[in-house]
C-alpha cells in the first residue's frame, strides 16, 4: 500500500469509545440530571461498574490515562473514602434496582490497594449493590506492584479477567517510555493469577513507541505469544503532548512516521494471527474460545471506554475521578481534578462535572459507527429502527462507496461493508458518520 495513501487515511480522529465522544460533553448534564437517571433503573437492568483508581508508584511517559504520580499511600486511603460516599451517593439513587453483571477495576494501578483495602472494597460494593454470583471481575495489572500477598487479594476480590500491561519488552524503548519491566516479571504475574483460577487473561501491546523497530515488534509479540495470553489489545501510542504533558519526555525525533507506524501495526497483526488469536475489532486479537472471539462470531461484540468488550449490561456506571458512566439516556463524567472529586463525594451533591443527552439523531449515528467498528458492516434492515432517517443514513453511506477511488468500502441494496484493504482504517471510514467531528478545538491521535 502506497506511503501517501496510509497517510491520508491515517489522518487524526477519535477512538470512538463513545458517541459523540468525551471531548463534546458539556456542564449542561449535572449530579441532578444523573440522579434523575440512575432513578429511572428499573429491577431487572444489568449493570457493569467501572471504579477508576487514579494513581501509580512512576510515571510511565507514553500513559494517556487520568493518573498521577504518589510514593505514599496516605493518599489513597483518603481517596477510597471518596470513592465510598460516591458508592454510597448513586446507590441510594439505585434504590435497589439493577443487577451488578461486571466489576473492572482500572487506573492508575489499582493493584497498588492493599490487600485490606481490596477487600474492604469488594464489601462496601457486596453492601451496597446487588451483585449477580456469576459476576465477571476483571482488574488492570501493573506487574511491578506485586507481593504474592496482592495475588490472594485479588483472587479473594473475585478476579476472572486479568488484564497485564506490557507495552513492549524492548530495554531501549522502555527506557524511554519510563516503563521498566522484564519478561520474567510478567510470565510470574500471569503464571500466579492462572494458578488462582482466572480464566481469562489479556496483554496490552503498544505499537509507535519511541525507537520501535520491525524487529523489536516482531521479538515482542513472540514473548507475548509465549505467554498463551486469550486476549491481547494492540493499541498505536497517542502521542498527545498538549493534553499530557509528561509525554513531552518522549523526543519526537525518537518516534516512528506513519508508514513506519502502520507496519508495525500490520507486522504485529499477522504475528497475532499466527499464533492463534483471532482478530477483533480493529486493535483485540482473541482466541476462539474467548468470550470476547465468541460474542464476535455471535455479533454481540460492543464498544464501550473500556474498548471491545463482550459485556452485555444495559449500562455502566463510571466510580472514582475523571470515571464516565453509560446510560440509556446519555453520558456522564466525573470531576477529574482528584482533590475536587473528593470534595465533592464528601458534599453528598454529586460527583458529576459534565456529560451528554442523546437525542434520536446521536444513537443512529452511533449505532452506525459502533457496527461499523465491531462487524465492519451497516446493514439497511438494522437502521429500519430509526425509521426514514435510518433509511437516509444507509444511503449516505451507499454514496460514500459510490466516491471511494481507494477500494475501502463496499455496498449493495442492503448493505454497505468495509473491505479487506479499508480494515485498518476503519476509524477514518467510521467518521465519516460522525455529525459532531471537527466542532470545537478537540484534537486526536493518529487514526493509525
Amino acid at each position: 500500500m502506497h506511503d501517501d495513501l496510509i497517510e491520508r487515511y491515517a489522518a487524526p480522529v477519535p477512538r470512538y469509545t463513545s458517541y459523540p465522544t468525551a471531548p463534546h460533553f458539556h456542564a449542561g448534564v449535572t449530579s441532578q440530571t444523573y440522579a434523575r437517571w440512575l432513578g429511572e433503573v428499573t429491577q431487572s437492568v444489568a449493570i457493569s461498574l467501572y471504579i477508576h483508581v487514579p494513581y501509580c508508584d512512576r510515571l510511565c511517559w507514553f500513559c494517556g490515562c487520568h493518573t498521577k504520580h504518589t510514593l505514599r499511600y496516605e493518599p489513597i486511603t483518603s481517596y477510597l473514602d471518596a470513592l465510598y460516599a460516591e458508592i454510597d451517593w448513586v446507590s441510594e439513587r439505585l434504590a435497589g434496582n439493577g443487577m451488578v453483571s461486571a466489576i473492572h477495576l482500572g487506573g492508575g494501578s489499582p493493584t497498588m490497594l492493599t490487600p485490606d483495602d481490596m477487600a474492604r472494597l469488594k464489601a462496601h460494593l457486596a453492601a451496597r449493590f446487588q451483585i449477580a454470583s456469576d459476576v465477571e471481575i476483571s482488574i488492570e495489572i501493573d506487574p511491578n506492584d506485586l507481593g504474592e500477598d496482592r495475588f490472594d487479594a485479588m483472587a479473594s476480590f473475585g478476579l476472572t479477567r486479568a488484564s497485564v500491561g506490557v507495552q513492549d519488552f524492548d530495554p531501549r524503548v522502555q527506557r524511554a517510555i519510563n516503563r521498566i519491566q522484564s519478561f520474567e516479571q510478567t510470565k510470574h504475574v500471569i503464571d500466579q493469577v492462572r494458578a488462582r483460577g482466572v480464566h481469562s487473561v489479556n496483554v496490552d501491546v503498544l505499537y509507535g513507541l519511541p525507537y520501535q523497530t520491525l524487529e523489536s515488534i516482531e521479538a515482542t509479540i513472540g514473548q507475548v505469544l509465549s505467554l498463551t495470553p486469550d486476549r491481547t489489545a494492540l493499541f498505536g501510542y497517542a502521542h498527545v503532548p498538549w493534553l499530557k504533558k509528561h509525554q513531552q519526555m518522549i523526543p519526537d525525533a525518537a518516534l516512528p512516521n506513519i508508514p513506519a507506524r502502520f507496519a508495525q501495526s500490520m507486522l504485529a497483526a499477522q504475528l497475532l494471527n499466527g499464533g492463534g488469536l483471532q482478530s477483533i475489532g480493529f486493535d483485540h486479537f482473541a482466541r476462539s474460545t474467548d468470550s470476547l472471539a465468541i460474542a464476535a462470531a455471535k455479533g454481540r461484540l460492543r464498544r464501550n471506554f473500556q474498548g471491545y468488550t463482550d459485556d452485555g449490561a444495559d449500562l455502566l456506571i463510571g466510580l472514582g475521578a475523571s470515571a464516565i458512566g453509560q446510560l440509556p439516556q446519555g453520558y456522564v463524567q466525573n470531576i477529574t481534578v482528584t482533590g475536587d472529586y473528593q470534595k465533592a463525594a464528601f458534599s453528598g451533591t454529586g460527583t458529576t462535572s459534565r456529560g451528554f443527552a442523546l437525542t434520536t439523531a446521536d444513537r443512529l449515528h452511533g449505532y452506525a459507527i459502533e457496527a461499523l467498528l465491531c462487524r465492519f458492516s451497516l446493514r439497511r434492515d438494522e437502521l429500519q429502527q430509526f425509521g426514514a432517517a435510518g433509511r437516509s443514513l444507509f444511503e449516505r453511506a451507499r454514496a460514500i462507496t459510490a466516491q471511494d477511488d481507494d477500494g475501502m468500502t463496499t455496498a449493495d441494496a442492503e448493505c454497505f461493508a468495509i473491505t479487506d484493504r479499508g480494515r485498518p482504517f476503519v476509524r477514518a471510514i467510521a467518521a465519516k458518520f460522525d455529525t459532531y467531528l471537527g466542532e470545537g478545538p478537540a484534537r486526536h491521535s493518529l487514526a493509525v
